[in-house]
């Protein structure tokens, strides 16, 4: 039942992402593929297909043995004592929207991605509750970004996140996502057990 449901989470990704109306998406209780990996460590270094658990190996956004899918590398990275997890993407031109610019699902799949990333990377399994993008500029085909998430707030199993992305040519904020995550209980305890405090 579980594979089942993984299945349809992932058809349902698939969907929304290449059939939005509008390049403003706001999902509710839009499951992140990626954020329902169990088990993980916490490390601050990018993911690898065998640090994946299975189902993860196949995200659109990360996993390395999706042949459609992004491939994107994602890291945990320390600035100022705040854990904030960064990527890099690169669209090309089996990601435009039209006229040569990055379809605006692609984008929120990215953004929703480096939030649930920040909590993958730190051995905790979430989903993503809500998420708002607000589209800033367009992004060309060939025209990289730079990704970052991090935790904004937590107030029990909720986190509250920030995504963004910046045009790597001019450092221009291009989307800005703020999201809510809930944590999957039984999480908490492992968590509270680390040596993360």
């Amino acid at each position: 039942m579980l594979r089942l449901a993984r299945e349809n989470a992932r058809k349902n990704i698939a969907r929304i992402v290449s059939h939005a109306p509008s390049p403003r998406i706001i999902p509710h209780l839009f499951l992140s593929c990626l954020s329902v990996v169990s088990g993980a460590q916490k490390q601050p270094v990018e993911k690898n297909a065998g640090e994946l658990w299975d189902p993860a190996n196949h995200c659109f956004v990360c996993g390395p043995s999706n042949p459609g899918g992004l491939r994107v590398r994602f890291r945990l990275e320390e600035e100022g004592g705040e854990q904030i997890c960064r990527a890099e993407f690169t669209p090309g031109p089996t990601h435009v929207g039209y006229s040569d610019m990055l379809h605006g699902g692609i984008l929120y799949s990215l953004l929703d991605d480096v939030m649930a990333n920040w909590s993958f990377l730190q051995g905790l399994r979430a989903h993503t509750a809500r998420c708002e993008v607000r589209y800033r500029d367009a992004v060309p085909v060939g025209v990289g970004l730079k990704l970052e998430g991090r935790l904004l707030r937590r107030r029990g199993r909720m986190m509250a996140m920030e995504g963004k992305a910046f045009r790597a040519d001019s450092g221009i904020l291009a989307a800005l996502a703020k999201a809510r995550f809930m944590e999957i209980a039984g999480d908490t305890d492992q968590r509270q057990g680390s040596d993360s405090g």
